[in-house]
């Protein structure tokens, strides 16, 4: 790794570096964070993007008195080596390591937590306001990519910093959509023009003289505004932001590491909301990365020199998305009505398949979700069958649609939740381990959980045939390995499925905690313990003849990959409780804790839900009986 970046005192160092040296530490970043990326995995493309425009924040800016908020963190690797952890960098998205985007809990140079789209100008308006309200001075910044700002959060949170109009930065970085077409000479000249002190000197300058004409000086500033404000929309830009409040500078190169600094300068002595659009390119410095962006944007480790996968050699059983892609495409040979739903995550929903064969049929409404359901309530209310894919920590943005708009008015909306329960290295923002307590609570709403990649396909095919909401959940990445059949399998709605027989001790399983279920129940019979296991597949309704079944063994047990408070577990309990049967349970589930990153072996047995884990915790249980 280059000397610079091992030598110089950061942050502060960087303000005595010399344009040659700036640029050469530039480099030896987006090195690091190559190579760290490779062998950790991780969000490559869109941090490699902003190496300049971060290394010009810190060089212009005093962080951690200024703020400086991250929308999604996605490209926040180069301020968290800046900001005194490049020798800790190595253990990004590592267990006990530095997370993958930014936490408040980890360094003071974070000021706002993030890993979901869209929240950082309502953040930075948030700490604005703090900040006046204490009659302190120091700058607030949000960096948003042009993909979150699809957001409606975003758009909500412009409007009303346009309409406080307290001081803050908000940088636009434009990586992938071209928001406007206006770019070159023009608008360069236009943007030099605006942030010159001269041109604000003069312009308030001019509006004292008009409004000082006696009687009409009024009027002829608001006449003069208006046509003013008619051709800057039509010449400009910025037009649109300038609408709502913001005063728009832009778009300037990202990656002139020069220019951003000379226009960082100038803009940290403007007053009001500032909007600074930045154009920079996904991948930057890494050809790989640059030629396939979307590929690189989130990924596994890979080979440093060729930028290729590295995958297991053995054979790796179909994933659940992959599963689901098929499934989809099959039903809606069969649905003519049917219709696919997502929120900018088209590629990892599974619906490229689909958006390829039924182009009319598949509608992404970017990071929207809120949107995404009540479009699809709309859509099932004119008779359609609409199936909303979302990841499952994602969906949670969407509960009063679910909730308001979809069960109450109890129509035909399937909600898929991919990467339901712990998703691994992305820690805490991105585990789905919610799904079941925010839904199962929702009148009119079914909920299922399939035990295998199979059981996934059939359950779409069951849901499809009722006339209601209901949300399949299911884990990230491969299934366990069973042949998806092709043909339809009946499911008798409502009703488990009975894996194993046991008289001592009933485990009740929901989902992807079926086998390691399985594995338990073959642990304890070694241990002397008759251990039967059931597949829930239903969450709700629940099979309450196989509870009451379950209620004549001495231990009953209910494991699930979901938060305990509310979840599967609660619901068993609720039961007996409401049928006055004082049934001995053990729950096993996800705590009343945010859980860290990790491998997700790691992260179960943090939980307590390895299968040895469960086993030694019945035999305990079952010994005190």
């Amino acid at each position: 790794m280059g000397n610079l970046l091992e030598r110089i005192e950061l942050p502060e160092g960087i303000r005595r570096l010399s344009e040659q040296q700036l640029e050469q530490l530039a480099e030896e970043i987006r090195a690091l964070i190559i190579h760290t990326v490779s062998v950790n995995g991780g969000h490559l493309a869109p941090s490699l993007g902003t190496v300049e425009l971060t290394l010009a924040l810190y060089r212009v800016f005093h962080f951690p008195t200024d703020k400086l908020i991250w929308d999604v963190g996605h490209q926040a690797y180069t301020h968290k080596i800046l900001s005194g952890r490049r020798e800790s960098f190595a253990t990004l998205r590592k267990k006990g390591g530095i997370t993958g985007f930014p936490k408040r809990a980890e360094s003071a140079y974070d000021a706002f937590g993030v890993g979901h789209a869209s929240t950082s100008i309502s953040a930075a308006l948030g700490m604005a306001v703090a900040r006046d309200l204490k009659r302190e001075t120091h700058q607030v910044i949000a960096v948003i990519g042009d993909g979150a700002l699809t957001g409606g959060e975003a758009f909500e949170a412009l409007n009303h910093a346009g309409d406080l109009h307290r001081d803050m930065l908000v940088i636009l970085n434009d990586n992938e959509m071209s928001i406007d077409k206006n770019v070159g000479g023009m608008s360069m000249y236009l943007s030099e023009l605006r942030i010159a002190p001269q041109y604000h000197r003069a312009k308030r300058d001019m509006e004292n003289l008009i409004k000082s004409i006696p009687g009409i000086g009024g009027k002829v500033l608001r006449t003069a505004n208006s046509i003013k404000d008619g051709v800057k929309t039509a010449l400009t830009p910025g037009g649109l932001f300038e609408e709502i409040g913001f005063q728009y500078i832009g778009p300037i190169d990202g990656h002139n590491l020069r220019q951003l600094q000379e226009v960082l300068v100038r803009v940290r002595e403007l007053k009001g909301p500032i909007l600074l659009h930045v154009h920079t390119k996904k991948g930057c410095g890494y050809e790989p990365a640059e030629q396939y962006p979307e590929k690189f944007h989130g990924i596994g480790r890979f080979d440093e020199e060729t930028g290729e996968v590295i995958r297991k050699t053995e054979s790796v059983p179909a994933a659940y998305t992959d599963v689901f892609s098929k499934a989809l495409l099959d039903c809606a040979e069969k649905y003519k009505n049917l219709t696919a739903i997502t929120a900018a995550m088209p590629s990892g929903t599974g619906l490229k398949a689909f958006q390829k064969a039924f182009p009319k049929r598949c509608f992404d409404v970017g990071i929207a979700e809120e949107h995404a359901m009540t479009l699809a309530a709309g859509m099932a209310a004119e008779g359609m069958r609409p199936v909303v894919a979302l990841y499952s920590t994602f969906a949670q943005r969407a509960y009063d649609q679910i909730l308001h708009d979809v069960c109450l008015q109890r129509l035909p909306v399937t909600l898929c939740l991919d990467r339901a329960g712990l998703v691994g290295e992305d820690g805490p923002t991105h585990h789905g381990v919610f799904d079941l307590s925010y839904l199962r609570h929702m009148p009119h709403m079914s909920l299922l959980a399939p035990k295998d990649e199979n059981e996934l396909r059939q359950m779409l095919f069951a849901v499809l045939e009722q006339d209601g909401p209901a949300a399949i959940r299911y884990p990230r990445g491969a299934g366990i390995g069973v042949p998806v059949e092709e043909e339809q399998q009946r499911i008798p709605w409502g009703k488990a499925e009975l894996l194993r027989e046991g008289t001592d001790v009933m485990l009740l399983a929901a989902g992807s905690m079926v086998h390691p279920s399985l594995e338990s129940a073959a642990l304890l019979e070694q241990a002397g313990i008759s251990a039967g296991v059931v597949n829930m597949r239903f969450v709700k309704p629940l099979d309450e003849a196989v509870l009451l079944q379950a209620a004549d063994r001495k231990l009953v047990v209910t494991c699930e990959e979901n938060a305990l408070a509310g979840g599967f577990g609660a619901a068993v309990a609720e039961f007996y409780a409401d049928h006055g049967m004082p049934v001995p349970m053990l729950r096993f589930g996800i705590p009343d804790a945010f859980i860290e990153q990790g491998t997700r072996k790691e992260l179960l047995e943090l939980c307590g839900l390895l299968p040895e884990q469960i086993a030694e915790r019945v035999r305990k249980a079952w010994g005190n009986l």
